[in-house]
């Protein structure tokens, strides 16, 4: 039978996708890509925040049409991940073209789900959210082969109060160093060669398994794995950060220079409101001390614009500390009520007209900041990740080891010899193009 598997959200989300299509590929189950041709649809959910929601029920919506039309040949629709975790009951009510939902801690049954439902059952299998889930098959990898995800734990305890994680994925479960260090020793061995490190919060690893953060450990015992080439850092809370992480960084040569780390905003009023653990200080102090002890580390950051009782002064502050600052890579995400949370039920709800004004003059802010280290990039050469190849403009797409996939910027490469996805390849930069650079191959060593 032919599947086709949508995975929305995060990349967290999309570990599990993953381990989901390994599991139905041991059945036998074959993938489609397109929704006329498959028999069973399955859509992995996300519902962190309103646009992500409305994205989700707006793919189930729409694949449904398929599973009630008696002309398409689909037996199944089912729905996994966040969005089934959180409204179970209201998606078997209000979308009865879905036969089954899984809850986060449950993916690993969605082949005895889907027999069930091709049994003729209505399935609904939501468990204890701070159930550990043994990975027991291989992943078929989605991101083209080169680069892979790899989940280090699972769940949050910060409870931040706009967050609806802590609900939805439970408290935080470190995936023993062991069997991180043979999962990634199977994603190297089928091509990958840049780990991307995930959780919602990377630098916490290891506290709830060993008593202590061992990150840094990990690092280490990544590091060995011959054929691994590159290892990014998502998701490090400021408070968190240690001098061992950072040590880490600076000498292992197959770390990359590149550290996510979400500070939310810059206010001290905001954080506090946010239930953030650190203030404006200390976030400064940390970046002070990356940048003194990796002169050329890029760090990216998030923020969140118009959160409940964000006056014009916070808004004004966030905006001069990214101006102080000079953040190598930022996103700005709209403050978005989720129900159940203690944000959502704070007085001072901003309007959605004035959010989006704020994300917007920050975002400029940031643009023309990002243009000008782009421009400073000229001259350099630098080790790039080829991705691609746009046939109809001659030139190779890739990576440096400051842009993570998908949400940061790409090179642009000439080259008069062939190039393929994964090589990594010395590229001298000759300009660059807003987030972007332009550069050619390079015979000398980065």
């Amino acid at each position: 039978m032919n599947v086709l598997f949508v995975s929305l959200g995060c990349d967290k989300n999309l570990v599990d996708s993953e381990r989901m299509l390994g599991i139905l590929k041991d059945k036998g189950y074959e993938f489609t890509d397109e929704a006329e041709d498959a028999d069973v649809i399955v859509v992995n959910s996300c519902c962190f925040i309103g646009d992500a929601k409305e994205e989700s029920i707006n793919t189930i919506l729409e694949l449904g049409a398929y599973r009630i039309d008696p002309g398409e040949r689909c037996k199944a629709l089912i729905v996994t991940g966040c969005l089934a975790q959180r409204y179970a009951d209201e998606i078997r009510s209000e979308i009865p073209e879905v036969d089954a939902v899984i809850g986060t801690t449950a993916y690993d049954s969605i082949a005895e789900v889907l027999e069930k439902v091709l049994g003729g059952e209505y399935v609904r299998d939501i468990k204890d959210i701070d159930r550990v889930i043994e990975p027991k098959t291989d992943r078929i990898i989605t991101t083209g082969g080169y680069y892979s995800y790899l989940k280090i734990a699972e769940g949050c305890d910060k409870h931040c109060t706009y967050c609806i994680i802590p609900g939805l994925r439970g408290h935080y479960r470190s995936v023993p160093t062991g069997e991180l260090v043979k999962e990634a020793r199977m994603l190297v061995s089928n091509g990958v060669k840049e780990l991307i490190l995930v959780a919602q919060e990377i630098t916490l690893y290891g506290s709830d398994l060993y008593g202590e953060k061992r990150l840094p450990d990990l690092l280490r015992e990544l590091c060995a794995i011959e054929g691994l080439e590159w290892i990014r850092l998502l998701y490090c809370y400021p408070e968190e950060i240690t001098d061992e992480l950072i040590q880490v960084i600076k000498d292992e040569p197959k770390v990359c220079h590149y550290l996510d780390m979400p500070i939310q905003h810059a206010s001290d009023d905001v954080l506090k409101r946010m239930g953030r653990k650190t203030d404006s200080r200390a976030i400064r102090a940390v970046i002070e001390k990356l940048r003194r002890e990796i002169p050329d580390i890029a760090i990216r950051t998030t923020l969140i614009s118009g959160f409940p009782g964000e006056s014009l002064k916070d808004h004004e502050i966030l905006k001069d500390f990214v101006r102080e600052i000079g953040f190598e890579r930022l996103g700005v995400f709209e403050y978005s009520p989720e129900e159940g949370t203690p944000a959502a039920g704070m007085e001072g709800q901003i309007d959605d007209d004035i959010k989006a004004s704020r994300r917007g003059e920050i975002m400029e802010l940031q643009q023309q900041l990002a243009y000008e280290k782009a421009k400073s990039m000229t001259g350099r050469r630098m080790d790039v990740l080829i991705e691609g190849r746009l046939v109809e403009e001659d030139v190779y797409t890739g990576r440096t080891y400051m842009d993570a996939p998908d949400v940061d910027g790409m090179v642009f490469v000439k080259s008069d010899r062939e190039l393929l996805s994964g090589d990594i390849v010395s590229v001298y930069i000759t300009g660059a193009d807003n987030y972007d650079l332009i550069g050619e191959l390079d015979d000398e060593p980065a």
